[in-house]
């Protein structure tokens, strides 16, 4: 709960959060040791360095005393000075220079900083670049400058341990990132599968990767192939009865038609009922037992469709068409479940209209009437199959068992979107919408 501010900015994939993983300790590891080098190498080492050549100055500083000239004060530390190798020279009164040092010298801040300290009379440090260093320094003889090699006061290249620490670090996280990409190359797969089962799609997958991933894989399958299975048997169960019951209802149709009509419109109109109902019963078997999807122009298949209620005499107008591209669709599935929510807006309303949104991440088909709607703690209800909702729908105005939504809401979902019910704002009454993800 303390860390909850940390998911805006971690990655979303799962590549990603892995690389996280790796490279995040390789590089705080990197500049710990970094940081500790520096505080060690380039700190105390440096200083201990410092402080030694410091004290080989004074020493000659101090067999200097007491000559009668400078030029006396030379020859007689000038045996020491070369052991030491250490040049001494002595400067005009005016020739004094400031300070110098580089700006990336990290070094010579603690160079400049100890001989400060131990040096009485010390007038400048002049750390020009990395093989000499000069200190000036004012004796009872005048300006005193003294020359030693860099190597003295600083250790010599500190930077090959960055490099080696950066190269090897690089060269091992890319090993394991490939390490790690191929032990989440079967999950993701995994994962498309499964995206693709939702969508309606069977994707060939066979488990592979890691123990627990094989066992993931493999309980996919057997959750893909029961769910094929009781598919498979809804579709024979209700397909068989209602194969079954169109003999006995054809039967009576030719009964009935031998008879006077007027003694038999009633019972006519009980079978066309039966009839329809059957039908209702063959879609819904049906369901979306169709070929894979193919690309299909949305605007098209629902320009198609008005059309065709307006010939039937049916008060169904198309509404706006925003966007225009293709989407992979069942189109005989996705043309039953607009018709079914078409029929049942002309049917519980007095006119439909039908709209259509296409953007780069989803489709949006819109089914709106003007009708009684259905209240929003019934909407649940009402897309489960063999629903009726007495209290929202008007049974007199059409038969119907239940399915026109439960259709709508399978073949939606069999496209890896949703059916969602609302409040027309427009009309005032219900509003369908199928959402698919593209």
């Amino acid at each position: 709960m303390f860390f909850g501010w940390l998911k805006r900015f971690s990655p979303r994939g799962l590549y990603g959060r892995a690389a996280l993983i790796l490279i995040l300790p390789v590089v705080t590891l990197q500049l710990v040791v970094s940081v500790v080098f520096i505080q060690r190498h380039f700190e105390g080492v440096t200083r201990q360095m410092t402080r030694t050549a410091a004290r080989e100055v004074q020493m000659l500083i101090l067999d200097m005393r007491g000559a009668a000239d400078p030029q006396t004060a030379l020859a007689g530390v000038s045996g020491v000075a070369s052991l030491l190798d250490i040049s001494l020279q002595f400067l005009p009164a005016n020739a004094v220079s400031p300070s110098v040092r580089r700006w990336y010298d990290l070094s010579g801040l603690r160079v400049i900083e100890t001989f400060g300290a131990l040096l009485p009379g010390l007038a400048a440090v002049q750390l020009p670049d990395d093989r000499i260093v000069l200190l000036v320094l004012e004796t009872e003889h005048g300006l005193l400058e003294v020359a030693l090699d860099r190597r003295r006061v600083s250790p010599t290249n500190p930077h090959q341990l960055f490099v080696n620490m950066v190269f090897f670090g690089a060269l091992m996280t890319l090993i394991a990132f490939i390490y790690l990409r191929n032990q989440l190359r079967p999950i993701t797969r995994l994962a498309q599968a499964a995206e693709a089962f939702g969508k309606g799609r069977h994707m060939a997958y066979k488990p592979s990767g890691a123990v627990e991933v094989r066992a993931a894989g493999n309980a996919f399958l057997d959750m893909r192939a029961r769910i094929e299975r009781q598919i498979e048997q809804r579709t024979l169960m209700l397909s068989g009865v209602s194969h079954d019951l169109r003999t006995p209802l054809t039967r009576l149709k030719l009964g009935l038609s031998m008879l006077d009509e007027d003694e038999v419109a009633d019972l006519q109109r009980d079978v066309d009922e039966m009839q329809s109902m059957l039908d209702e019963f063959l879609n819904f078997a049906r369901g979306i037992s169709e070929a894979e999807p193919e690309s299909v122009e949305p605007a098209e298949l629902l320009r198609d469709l008005v059309e065709d209620f307006v010939r039937a005499g049916k008060p169904v107008t198309l509404a706006a068409i925003d966007g225009q591209g293709e989407v992979p669709l069942r189109r005989l599935a996705m043309r039953r479940a607009v018709e079914n929510l078409i029929n049942n807006a002309v049917r519980y309303g007095s006119h439909a209209e039908v709209s259509m949104l296409l953007t780069d991440k989803s489709l949006r088909i819109r089914v709106e009437d003007d009708g009684p709607g259905i209240p929003a703690n019934q909407r649940g209800e009402a897309v489960k199959p063999f629903t009726r909702l007495d209290r929202a729908r008007n049974q007199n105005k059409g038969s119907g068992v239940g399915l026109g939504l439960a259709i709508a809401t399978d073949i939606a979902r069999a496209h890896g979107g949703v059916l969602r019910l609302g409040q027309s704002e427009r009309l005032g009454g219900l509003r369908a919408d199928i959402v698919i993800a593209r």
